[in-house]
């Protein structure tokens, strides 16, 4: 184990509802065990069982987030140190989307996740983790509100998806890469109704978009439109703005007043 999994050790391994710490922390999770391939018949007596686990975070999911209302899944690098640029930005985006009348979702963890739980919760609205079991624990923050935790990713992920309005992607690693082409995978294909998905930080995430315009549209994987699913800005208001903007106007267009929307006081 790593030093920065020794590190986490004495937190505790959450399995569901189960803390387990020491030698009780088991050497792979949840996911492994369901993607590992077996090589005799045994899963066919134990997959069954393990369906109504899964069916179980899904019904818990639902129950923790059905009333939350208008929400935005935040997603960032759970290495981001507290004195970097990135957590300040972060925790600045937390403050606004609640200052304009979203709860803010997080993976519940470190770095970037923190942060913005921090502007939320400081700001007084609500502030969701969702976490997943990892092979050490990186425990739910201290500024969690409402938190859920879950062995499966694809559960964790539809809840992500499910009760946000939009999202706000600030730098981070494989994670924050996975949740954000989920998302655009999801809007391309109209899968999940449209909703902005804004990137914070143009020197970390232009070179993305130059390889995107370059090699991927010039070879006809997507569609030179594809690029307009996402906006790239420096400045943490300015993605508030853009989220507050898009969510009060898909609420017009559906022929809600804008004044009866939860946002109407905060756009002009």
């Amino acid at each position: 184990m790593s030093d920065e999994g020794m590190a986490q050790v004495g937190k505790g391994y959450r399995k569901g509802p189960v803390l387990l710490r020491g030698k009780q922390i088991p050497a792979e999770t949840t996911d492994q065990r369901l993607l590992d391939h077996q090589p005799d018949t045994a899963w066919v007596h134990s997959d069954p069982w393990r369906v109504m686990r899964i069916q179980s975070e899904f019904v818990e999911g639902f129950g923790a987030l059905a009333e939350v209302g208008p929400a935005v899944s935040v997603f960032g690098s759970a290495r981001t140190q507290r004195d970097h640029a990135d957590y300040a930005a972060a925790e600045k985006v937390g403050r606004g989307l609640v200052e304009n009348g979203f709860a803010v979702i997080t993976g519940g963890g470190p770095g970037v996740m923190e942060a913005a739980n921090k502007g939320a919760r400081q700001a007084g609205g609500l502030s969701i983790g969702l976490g997943i079991e990892l092979p050490f624990e990186q425990g739910m923050n201290e500024w969690v509100d409402l938190g859920v935790n879950f062995r499966y990713f694809f559960a964790r992920k539809t809840m992500f998806v499910k009760y946000a309005s939009g999202f706000v992607v600030l730098p981070g690693g494989f994670g924050t890469f996975d949740e954000l082409f989920e998302a655009l995978t999801l809007v391309q294909t109209h899968k999940v109704t449209e909703f902005p998905i804004v990137l914070i930080g143009s020197d970390y995430w232009t070179g993305l978009l130059d390889w995107l315009a370059s090699s991927v549209v010039e070879r006809g994987m997507i569609h030179a439109k594809d690029l307009d699913l996402f906006t790239i800005v420096d400045d943490p208001a300015e993605a508030v703005e853009i989220v507050t903007a898009h969510y009060a106007g898909q609420h017009a267009s559906e022929g809600q007043p804008l004044a009866d929307t939860p946002l109407a006081d905060t756009v002009g």
